[in-house]
């Protein structure tokens, strides 16, 4: 009898495990899909795809400043003028490799290493931004960033 009640027991440890990893692989395919929006938002210039990644208040950290985002129109403002010295100083592309990640429940944190180049190929821009995300019950979001 203890042999049926270990088996049991072990099905359903493997059935949390596994409902587990699930959940894990949804949420990094979801984060990914986040990425890739993201990624498409710099390449088109399109400062709304951009916004729509990010769930606010968002804070965005560069130059050893934290700036906070309360709304939308704050934050377009702020992408818009980030697009446009892009645009002045010749970026045309964009791409990034993920150099770390970690996701706990709700919460994540993505390291993205970004290159930003010129029409010829020749890198404009190197550097790195640790994001940090939230699920909010129905998508993922970047919550802040902080630039390297």
């Amino acid at each position: 009898m203890s042999d049926d009640r270990d088996a049991g027991l072990d099905l359903t440890r493997d059935d949390e495990i596994s409902g587990e990893v699930s959940d894990q692989v949804e949420s990094e395919e979801a984060i990914a899909a986040l990425f890739e929006d993201y990624l498409a938002g710099f390449n088109d210039f399109d400062p709304e795809q951009i916004c729509d990644c990010f769930a606010l208040p968002a804070t965005i950290w560069q130059h050893d400043r934290g700036y906070v985002f309360h709304d939308e129109d704050e934050l377009m403002e702020n992408i818009e003028a980030l697009l446009e010295a892009l645009d002045k100083e010749g970026v045309s592309l964009s791409s990034f490799q993920v150099s770390a990640s970690h996701i706990s429940g709700i919460t994540a944190m993505v390291s993205l290493d970004w290159q930003q180049e010129n029409a010829d190929g020749e890198a404009v821009f190197e550097f790195t931004c640790h994001y940090h995300m939230m699920f909010d019950g129905e998508a993922w979001s970047i919550v802040m960033i902080i630039n390297e």
